[in-house]
């Protein structure tokens, strides 16, 4: 990885839909160069793909909750992730240490919502034992942009 493509990747998380002309320009390199450079990023797994970021309170989701999802000894963790993982109202599943289990960011309409998710949905997905759940009450940050130096690729 040298340099070039780091000022790639550092624009690309700037702005995905940014013509390759442009970034071209801002790096001093024809077009056709920085659409390979690009696609050889693509190919190495430094870029895992392109999303559009949504509006969350255009779509009435607007409650943000972070649940730890404890298990019950000897259930299959995997199982537990993959159900929860279905689960189209929870945007990340993440292992964690300190408890066995899971925390989990959701995204929901309002209380009632969030209710029936944890109620209806998790607990019925054999293994959780219990749940803890916390309501941002605001949010000061959410990226999914990756810190990125010339230190830190592999």
């Amino acid at each position: 990885m040298d340099d070039v493509s780091l000022k790639i990747l550092k624009i690309l998380q700037e702005k995905a839909r940014i013509p390759n002309v442009d970034v071209a320009r801002q790096i001093g390199m024809a077009p056709s160069a920085v659409l390979e450079r690009i696609r050889k990023l693509e190919k190495q797994g430094y870029i895992d793909g392109y999303e559009v970021r949504l509006n969350p309170q255009r779509f009435r989701r607007s409650l943000v909750c972070f649940i730890q999802v404890s298990l019950i000894a000897g259930a299959d963790d995997q199982e537990v992730a993959a159900g929860l993982a279905e689960l189209e109202a929870i945007q990340e599943v993440h292992h964690i240490t300190g408890m066995d289990g899971y925390l989990v960011k959701a995204r929901v309409a309002g209380p009632l919502e969030l209710d029936h998710l944890i109620r209806r949905q998790i607990a019925a997905i054999a293994g959780v034992r219990a749940t803890r759940s916390h309501v941002a009450t605001s949010t000061i940050k959410e990226t999914a942009r990756i810190p990125i130096s010339d230190l830190d690729v592999d």
